[in-house]
């Protein structure tokens, strides 16, 4: 076994003036920086008294679900020589909101659009996702489902992505 470690700083940037005087004196705004990488502009979802130009922690959470487990997919379909010339993904998280103001999340699905170079080989790949969410760090880490929803599409001249 092998230990990663990942380090983020995280400011928030929302001091309106008066601090945390009360509830609606505040912005939600942070700034998430990871050394040598571009920042990210954050905030509570607007849901929330949040900035909704600025991405939020769920939409933050959804993007790292699909994006794990399409690296995953991709170097699954390199090991089966299924050759996928593009890949879209369309991901939805359903977050459920309690009375007291916790929550979490129910469930992610994800929608990828995958092109692929033979049609023979669409059950194959359409197998590979369930392998791709076990190998996937973030699915592994989630105590909620992963759905999945892929459409394929066959790579001609016209959608072929290089």
């Amino acid at each position: 076994m092998k230990n990663h470690h990942y380090q983020t700083n995280v400011t928030w940037t929302g001091n309106t003036g008066e601090g945390t005087k009360d509830y609606r004196a505040y912005e939600r705004c942070h700034e998430i920086t990871i050394d040598g990488k571009q920042p990210i502009a954050g905030s509570s979802d607007p849901n929330f008294r949040g900035d909704g130009s600025k991405h939020s922690p769920e939409d933050l959470l959804v993007a790292a679900v699909s994006s794990c487990h399409m690296l995953w997919y991709l170097h699954l379909c390199t090991t089966a020589n299924i050759v996928v010339t593009a890949y879209a993904d369309n991901a939805e998280g359903v977050m459920l909101e309690n009375k007291s103001g916790s929550g979490c999340f129910t469930l992610i699905l994800l929608r990828p659009v995958i092109t692929i170079t033979d049609q023979a080989m669409i059950d194959r790949a359409n197998e590979l996702h369930k392998e791709a969410n076990k190998m996937c760090f973030i699915a592994n880490s989630c105590n909620f489902p992963i759905l999945h929803e892929p459409r394929y599409q066959i790579a001609t001249a016209e959608n072929m992505a290089l």
